[in-house]
């Protein structure tokens, strides 16, 4: 096997590795009480997809201004 290409797989590993043991270090800061909202990084490790705003039409948006 050529050395460079061990080389560079071992680096892809590295990688791997240094990433996941990120992601294991946030989730232990994350595991103390908070108050408030949690992080962006905290709801994008649960997998949850974030909420979108519901479109709203110009007619409903005059009609709740009307409202006000």
């Amino acid at each position: 096997m050529d050395i460079l290409k061990m080389i560079s797989e071992l680096k892809g590993e590295l990688k791997t590795v240094e990433e996941a043991i990120g992601v294991l270090q946030r989730m232990v800061v994350g595991r103390t009480k908070r108050r408030g909202r949690p992080p962006k990084w905290m709801s994008a490790m649960d997998g949850a997809p974030a909420r979108k705003r519901a479109v709203k039409s110009r007619s409903t948006r005059t009609r709740a201004q009307k409202a006000r």
